[in-house]
């Protein structure tokens, strides 16, 4: 059985070193601080499931600020601080005078003096990193432009959860080269993965991240691919991940994206290719029928419910370790 991240030998000082820490994305966190993360995740969800109390963060608050909608960012945070035994503070943009021509700086100030952390779901990933850089206590990226890390975290977790290792697996994401593909591209790399994202032209994931992520893949014995051909990246593939075609804010691309990406479908032919016991992976919400067949995000191969559910326990793990 795994020892627990809390007692294994190094886990106090990789936890000092997170303390008080932002969660803007996995590109500042070093390899054995995501896994410590992901390891963490896994004990705090034993836990639950075993039906222990845990409530490192009793009598701390959590700003949520919510400039795009979610059903498993808000739930999952809400959920996740009432069980460590702190509170969550719901926060749109109707909610806060940052709707109404208040500074981010001013915003964050004055946040700061109220609560013991802030979560920001967001359009602009410049928001995060100038909320994080002017508020005196942790933010986390709950969604960017540029990035998800949350939604990474807990996709690691699940796939390790699943194969008993996370070394030398093969992923490949097929589809848009958005914020899920940039942060699990960055996490594979860190974790000494195997990264193929086949994407069409136009829609390739954004290069300083893919060069970032390189650099990453080098010290762990990684490796990152662009690809055009999902074939060619599914291909002897350990897991299959795949995205909406046309992400929040992109609803107006919709038909054409639907053209482009037609043959980026995730069916029985194309995971044919992939290894006899792949993972099949989607951070959801997923439109049926364009860039998944029901056959496949219902079939034996599926772990999407899994990886929503890990959403809660690895985001867990981060607020343990930034906010207790």
């Amino acid at each position: 059985m795994r020892q627990s991240p809390l007692q294994t030998a190094g886990s106090e000082e990789i936890a000092a070193r997170l303390k008080g820490r932002d969660f803007i994305g996995l590109v500042d966190y070093k390899p054995e601080e995501i896994r410590y993360l992901i390891d963490l995740a896994i004990e705090l969800k034993r836990r639950h499931q075993a039906g222990e109390i845990y409530q490192p963060l009793k009598g701390k608050t959590l700003g949520m600020i919510f400039e795009k909608s979610s059903t498993r960012t808000r739930v999952s945070f809400e959920v996740g601080m009432y069980q460590l035994g702190g509170y969550a503070l719901f926060l749109s943009r109707d909610d806060i005078q940052l709707g109404r021509g208040e500074t981010i700086r001013d915003t964050a100030q004055t946040l700061s003096r109220f609560l013991d952390g802030i979560m920001i779901r967001t359009y602009g990933h410049r928001n995060v990193v100038e909320l994080a850089r002017a508020a005196t206590v942790p933010v986390i990226n709950g969604l960017s432009d540029l990035s998800h890390p949350c939604q990474a975290l807990a996709d690691y977790q699940t796939v390790l959860e699943k194969k008993g290792r996370l070394e030398g697996l093969k992923i490949a994401f097929v589809g848009d080269g958005n914020n899920v593909c940039h942060s699990l591209m960055m996490g594979a790399a860190k974790l000494g993965m195997h990264f193929v994202a086949a994407v069409p032209e136009g829609y390739d994931p954004d290069g300083e991240v893919v060069q970032l992520s390189r650099e990453a893949a080098e010290q762990t014995g990684g490796s990152v691919a662009v690809v055009r051909d999902p074939a060619e990246a599914v291909t002897d593939a350990d897991v299959i991940y795949t995205d909406v075609w046309a992400s929040m804010g992109f609803e107006h691309e919709q038909k054409e994206r639907e053209r482009v990406f037609r043959k980026y479908q995730v069916n029985d032919k194309l995971a044919a290719r992939a290894k006899p016991d792949y993972l099949f992976m989607h951070c959801l919400p997923a439109h049926r029928g364009e860039e998944v067949t029901d056959e496949i995000i219902d079939g034996p191969h599926s772990v999407v419910f899994d990886e929503a559910e890990n959403r809660l326990h690895a985001q867990k793990a981060i607020l343990v370790a930034i906010m207790a």
